[in-house]
């Protein structure tokens, strides 16, 4: 090691380290910092835990004394180092300079998830998009990234094929893509969205474009609601068309409603596997409503809707509650919130909801006349 460096036998690396740091030229610590990375690099993988303890001690003196481009430079070369000193990456990662910190926290294996969390929770939104870009993003970072970041970092998360989501997660993402064609679009792009979630995009995106095309055509509101309606419903026929589970699974639960064996047990365990579409399909069948008409107060979160759903279908207190929860995508729902919902489940009559339903069916008719099938 001493003879890369052109040191004699009584000259140590700490003591060469030592006359660069007390000088005044920021030059001869940059070229410190890079002869001591390209000896580092040269063996890297081959070093013993001694010598990269003795890199680590020289790197973390040279880089608090070396100007932002030497700095970005060292971390630019460390970031794919699969034994890179870790208090040296964690000082790059964290340094407020995003030409320092961008390429450790995009590419370094020596973060652990915890310190990309801890800077994705107190750094700049730059180094939040600079995470995003991570081959590799677990639950618990995107849900940070989807809470702090701002449009680049959601729509660069959700264009992340490695990115995980938790339900929270994705149910924050899903909601913010609600006024924003780019992060829907590319939400919509992605493989592992849950179903439910893509009824809620397709809501929101239409409700969107409403509103911006009444306002383009006032005079024209009743056309535009009922085209983008239409248009809407097709695309969840379309989604339901080409999944095979689907498919399989409402014509199980068709088979048993035709035989009086769909019931509320089934439901409740459809509920707990958190089975968007069998939970749909089955309330579609009990309540003998379109299955598109479901899926939106699910999708949606309409409780008031789901109450009048269960009321009618004489479904208990219980199963009720779980399917209001079964909505929240991992939100909890506030005792003062189901307090709240079993009183208005409480008072309304079977009679009444079985009413409400009927005009459901009337409106569907009416808007859609064309749509014969339920599924």
């Amino acid at each position: 090691m001493i003879g890369q460096f052109g040191m004699s036998p009584q000259e140590s690396l700490i003591d060469q380290l030592e006359d660069a740091v007390s000088g005044r030229s920021l030059a001869r610590r940059a070229d410190m910092l890079k002869r001591v990375t390209d000896l580092f690099l040269s063996g890297s993988g081959r070093h013993s835990r001694a010598e990269i303890d003795l890199f680590e001690e020289v790197m973390t003196r040279l880089i608090d004394s070396v100007e932002i481009a030497a700095r970005a430079q060292f971390g630019s070369r460390l970031a794919e180092a699969a034994d890179a000193p870790g208090n040296v990456m964690r000082l790059l990662a964290f340094d407020r300079e995003i030409e320092v910190a961008g390429p450790v926290l995009s590419r370094s294996g020596c973060l652990s998830e915890q310190d990309l969390i801890r800077n994705a929770e107190t750094m700049s939104q730059r180094h939040l998009l600079a995470i995003s870009k991570r081959r590799e993003l677990k639950e618990g970072l995107t849900d940070v990234l989807v809470t702090r970041g701002d449009r680049a970092v959601l729509v660069s998360t959700a264009t992340n094929p490695g990115c995980r989501f938790s339900s929270l997660g994705l149910s924050s993402l899903v909601e913010k893509a609600g006024s924003d064609d780019t992060l829907a679009l590319s939400i919509w792009a992605r493989q592992d969205i849950p179903r439910q979630q893509m009824v809620r995009l397709f809501r929101q995106a239409s409700e969107g474009l409403r509103l911006q095309l009444e306002a383009a055509n006032p005079l024209q509101v009743g056309s535009i609601r009922a085209a983008i309606a239409l248009a809407s419903e097709r695309l969840q026929a379309i989604a339901r068309a080409g999944s095979s589970d689907f498919r399989r699974l409402s014509g199980y639960l068709e088979e048993l409603h035709s035989t009086n064996n769909l019931d509320e047990g089934i439901l409740d365990e459809l509920v707990r596997q958190e089975n968007f579409d069998g939970v749909a399909a089955a309330l579609s069948l009990m309540c003998d409503l379109p299955i598109a008409t479901v899926e939106r107060a699910l999708a949606q979160g309409h409780y008031e809707q789901v109450l009048l759903f269960a009321k009618a279908a004489g479904l208990s207190w219980n199963t009720t509650l779980a399917l209001i929860k079964f909505q929240a995508y991992g939100r909890a729902v506030a005792q003062s919130d189901a307090d709240q919902y079993f009183a208005s489940y409480s008072r309304m009559r079977v009679q009444t909801a079985q009413t409400a339903l009927q005009f459901y069916r009337l409106r569907e008719a009416s808007d859609r006349p064309t749509m014969a099938n339920r599924f």
